[in-house]
């Protein structure tokens, strides 16, 4: 039995993450087994969603966060990574300008990657679990800046997007109408001819919410459930929410329009309960991660 540490560096529009995995290689498979996570409130996505630039005084922050996930993976023996910016950092003109900071300044390399290559990812984190929930599925990740969807047919992926609908930019008011319809009608388009299906919720938000509602791991969400959690939460100001259900300030705001986003691909493809098994984009990147050591490729941690 081979037991490796592996990484993945998340940079999102609401916050940054390391996560950190043993892979435990036997004769029969590779099995994944989280070590630690580390969220950072570095928050990009107002500024690069308004003003389409990141100010000085958050790629600082950005910086010195890409700084200490190095030194964590050091210690932690990580013997290779990947590191990925997603929507704000695709949005911000200055987004290519800061990967090469970061890259000279700690030495941590950092993609920024298309909608299409997150929503990808995130397929291949949910991939493992999608005999266990059903053959036909839809998969939501819901972010700051955009909404990635996967859709499963016969335990296959048939099609997958990314929408530029998110929590921050609802926050922002920079979803207009037409993305809405634009996501309604894909959905529709792709799961006409499915009968019956499981709609599966991933991100930090939903998470909070699964947890919110003290249900059983495996138990599905229900649409009245989680319209009642999200209505409940969002009659209260920002500081009663935070006092009130033991929510961080980042994310206290962006929950409920969260909640809003899945309930309503809830209501566009008439489902009535989401399962929440905990996976997103960072759980996709290691799984990429290892298949690139397995292919020879090594990321030097200095």
């Amino acid at each position: 039995m081979e037991i490796r540490k592996f990484a993945a560096i998340d940079i999102g529009s609401n916050s940054v993450r390391l996560l950190i995995e043993h892979v435990i290689e036997t004769p029969k498979e590779a099995m994944f087994k989280k070590n630690s996570l580390i969220r950072v409130p570095v928050r990009l996505g107002p500024d690069a969603f308004t003003d389409h630039k990141i100010p000085e005084a958050t790629v600082k922050r950005l910086v010195e966060a890409m700084m200490g996930y190095k030194y964590i993976m050091k210690v932690n023996e990580v013997i290779h990574y990947k590191g990925c910016a997603t929507s704000a950092m695709r949005e911000a003109k200055n987004g290519a300008e800061i990967v090469k900071r970061i890259e000279k300044e700690t030495g941590i390399k950092i993609e920024i990657i298309s909608g299409n290559s997150e929503a990808h990812m995130i397929f291949n984190s949910q991939n493992f679990i999608a005999s266990k929930i059903g053959n036909d599925c839809l998969f939501v990740d819901v972010g700051g800046g955009s909404t990635e969807i996967t859709v499963f047919i016969k335990g296959q992926a048939v099609a997958a997007r990314s929408f530029d609908i998110g929590t921050i930019r609802l926050l922002s008011n920079q979803v207009k109408k037409e993305y809405w319809k634009e996501l309604k009608d894909w959905l529709r388009k792709e799961t006409k001819t499915i009968k019956s299906f499981s709609l599966v919720g991933s991100g930090g938000n939903i998470n909070r919410l699964f947890k919110m509602a003290e249900l059983k791991q495996g138990k599905p969400l229900t649409y009245d459930l989680l319209h009642n959690l999200t209505t409940q939460i969002k009659r209260h100001s920002i500081d009663n929410r935070i006092k009130l259900f033991d929510l961080n300030p980042d994310r206290a705001d962006v929950i409920v329009p969260a909640g809003e986003i899945f309930l309503n691909i809830m209501k566009f493809v008439g489902a009535t309960k989401i399962y929440v098994p905990k996976i997103g984009l960072s759980d996709g990147m290691v799984r990429e991660v290892y298949k690139e050591y397995k292919s020879g490729k090594r990321s030097e941690i200095v």
